[in-house]
């Protein structure tokens, strides 16, 4: 008898060796898959952060360059601006000139108007004499010779 309580008590040992070592290895098993659940959740969380640092850097991106191009924007409007106001200054420039040129020439026109009217003009039948008569200048039969 003493041989089949030890070979039962070995056989128990033997259960007991064998529950122990699957308990281990359930155990081991679920440590893994937590480990590897916590793996994942860590590259999960990573590449959620990495994406949502290169959003904000496109967001960054994008702002600077509206910012850019609202700055280049004003510049150009300023410079259209100045353009149109100089054009204007210099069709103002030539309209004033055009009116002093106009103004210069009527003036110039009247007095040459009021110059001629008040000229002497030339008796009618003077034969080619001044005034209608010879002054100081005579010619060779003119000359009476007695």
């Amino acid at each position: 008898m003493n041989i089949q309580l030890e070979k039962m008590k070995q056989k128990q040992e033997c259960e007991r060796r064998k529950r122990i070592a699957e308990e281990k290895h359930k155990e081991w098993v679920q440590k893994k898959r937590e480990e590897e659940r916590r793996e994942r959740e860590r590259k999960l969380s990573k590449e959620m952060a990495e994406k949502a640092t290169k959003e904000l850097e496109k967001m960054q991106l994008q702002e600077k360059a509206e910012v850019k191009y609202k700055e280049w924007l004003k510049k150009k409007r300023a410079e259209e601006a100045e353009k149109k106001k100089k054009e204007k200054e210099k069709e103002k420039e030539r309209e004033a000139e055009l009116q002093e040129k106009k103004a210069r020439s009527e003036k110039i026109f009247k007095e040459w108007l009021h110059n001629t009217r008040n000229k002497r003009r030339p008796v009618l039948n003077g034969y080619g004499f001044p005034h209608g008569k010879s002054t100081g200048l005579y010619f060779y039969y003119t000359y009476v010779v007695t």
